[in-house]
């Protein structure tokens, strides 16, 4: 996917605000946070969503959700945060790369959905 934002961005076309990497996941902060803390974890390899994995995404998917405690931690959420999976038209999916949003900050978030 040589046009994607986040497929530029592993390859170092884009530069980011690196908090992590490895050879199979990124970590970065988002250029638009939506709180104080707000960074992004991605895998390297494109998968679009979260709708397209599978059995064979399992390695990958278990090591980045396996990580994110650690990387909050290390941005100062120690008392939590919150993890969004945005998934397709409907979840409102802007990239077409499989991303979570991390976010948080010293105060408690919002609702995380508001009811009508």
């Amino acid at each position: 996917m040589s046009e994607c934002i986040f497929c530029r961005i592993v390859r170092g076309e884009i530069p980011c605000r690196k908090i992590y990497e490895d050879e199979d996941l990124l970590a970065f902060h988002d250029i638009n946070p939506l709180a104080p803390v707000h960074f992004m974890v991605i895998p390297k390899r494109h998968v679009a969503s979260l709708a397209e994995t599978d059995a064979s995404h399992a390695p990958v998917l278990g090591k980045l959700f396996s990580l994110l405690g650690e990387l909050a931690r290390g941005q100062g959420l120690a008392d939590g945060f919150r993890t969004i999976v945005n998934t397709g038209r409907v979840g409102q999916q802007e990239v077409y790369h499989l991303h979570v949003h991390v976010v948080g900050g010293p105060d408690r978030l919002g609702p995380m959905l508001t009811r009508k």
